[in-house]
């Protein structure tokens, strides 16, 4: 956040207020997400309450191993990913326009002051609505239906997309499939040749009766043509 301020630029200054919606927000469904997972009845059945336990300490144990290094990392690292080593660290696996790190210690004492209040207040906003006032929740989402509704279907992002891309999409391959595939390729190459070559193999085999007046027949036929063209063959 600092370093976003520390950038002087209408980008930096963008980001920056991003992220104090952003912190404010995280402060507000984090502590809502604890209000609701720990303090309040649970919605469970009673059988499945009774048996409720805490997890064995094959879960305890990387459990604290992973919270403590969540609480101390940042201090016992600070020196390595944004203090005087940080340049050493990173090398050129991030490439820096502006030293923004450096500039950022010097920002104003407000930005972190601000912070702070803002996440103090996002968690004193989730108490007042999940645990002092637990059906506020629900009468401000029917007072503002639509505005909840919007922000509850993630402002219709999934809509948009199936409208925009997945439905062409779909339409798209089952006109390939249907036309392409299916009309021209197949009905059109395989297919035609297999059944073109099956419907000539049952009229030849219609020819094949097993009388031999049939085949008499026939070859006098070809007998009778062949005369007929030795007669008025041209240039006779």
């Amino acid at each position: 956040m600092e370093s976003a301020w520390a950038a002087h630029s209408g980008v930096g200054q963008y980001a920056f207020w991003l992220g104090v919606a952003a912190a404010t927000m995280t402060a507000f469904y984090s502590w809502r997400l604890i209000f609701m997972s720990f303090h309040k009845a649970p919605d469970t059945d009673h059988h499945a309450v009774e048996h409720a336990h805490e997890s064995p300490w094959t879960m305890m144990v990387p459990l604290y191993v992973l919270a403590a290094g969540a609480v101390a990392s940042g201090f016992g690292l600070y020196w390595l990913f944004v203090g005087g080593g940080h340049v050493a660290f990173w090398g050129d696996s991030i490439k820096v326009l502006n030293d923004t790190v450096e500039a950022a210690h010097h920002a104003p004492k407000w930005i972190p002051a601000l912070l702070v209040a803002l996440s103090v207040a996002g968690i004193g906003v989730a108490y007042g609505l999940y645990i002092k006032d637990p059906a506020r929740p629900a009468r401000i989402a029917a007072t503002f239906r639509e505005f909840y509704l919007f922000l509850l279907n993630k402002w219709y992002f999934d809509e948009l997309y199936d409208r925009i891309f997945v439905r062409p999409s779909f339409a798209i391959g089952r006109f390939l499939w249907k036309q392409g595939d299916g009309l021209v390729i197949d009905k059109g190459g395989p297919d035609a040749l297999a059944d073109g070559t099956l419907r000539l193999a049952r009229q030849a085999g219609r020819l094949q009766t097993g009388y031999v007046y049939h085949y008499a027949f026939a070859m006098l036929i070809g007998i009778v043509i062949l005369a007929t063209w030795y007669v008025l063959r041209p240039g006779r």
